[in-house]
């Protein structure tokens, strides 16, 4: 709902990156109210692909010229086995990958991301890696192998503020470190758009 409203007020110009859980519900009305949404990062169920798939597709029709823009995703892996991390198993993340290369022509398996376990980040000693990120590589490789496609083309999506150089160091090619730029975000009651304070709304 935040990033559908954001989008409206802000330049089509902007690459929208969709970070963070994603209902299957909201999946259509994602893809199909934001053309300028370059990435979903948190695919976990081929069922959150179709509606992605349904939802580009739709946009598509009512905007022909973003039509050679496929929506980029990324498949995400639980590594740590939390269960209240979301995220397919390992074993299971070749068959979602496969699911949407043949089967969503809307969107581009970018590659797989996670969200490691702090403690574990936390705990890794000096010149050591993180089980988790070790863990996502590997799954990518053997992905990779299974697809028939080479490494590179699948990228890796993990790190965050607190353990984004360990993850660098075991390959990632993206981190998520939003809090380190701009700080903390605020309550989501204190949030506020920049138009309803300058109209006295806030």
């Amino acid at each position: 709902q935040e990033l559908l409203e954001k989008s409206k007020l802000l330049p089509r110009e902007i690459r929208w990156h969709f970070v963070g859980a994603l209902q299957t519900n909201k999946c259509k009305p994602l893809a199909e109210q934001i053309p300028n949404l370059w990435c979903v990062e948190s695919i976990d169920a081929a069922k959150k692909a179709d509606q992605l798939q349904k939802g580009r597709e739709a946009m598509c029709q009512r905007e022909p010229d973003y039509s050679d823009r496929p929506l980029r995703v990324f498949v995400q892996v639980n590594t740590s086995g939390e269960e209240e991390k979301s995220g397919v198993e390992p074993r299971e993340a070749a068959a979602l990958c496969r699911h949407i290369r043949e089967q969503c022509p809307r969107l581009k398996l970018q590659g797989l991301m996670t969200i490691g376990a702090i403690a574990r980040s936390r705990g890794v000693a000096e010149g050591k890696e993180n089980e988790d990120f070790v863990t996502l590589r590997e799954v990518r490789d053997q992905v990779a192998k299974e697809l028939g496609v080479s490494e590179e083309e699948l990228e890796l999506s993990m790190g965050m503020s607190e353990d984004f150089e360990s993850a660098i160091r075991c390959g990632s090619n993206e981190v998520r470190i939003g809090s380190t730029i701009f700080g903390e975000r605020p309550a989501k009651k204190d949030a506020q758009i920049k138009d309803d304070i300058d109209q006295g709304k806030g």
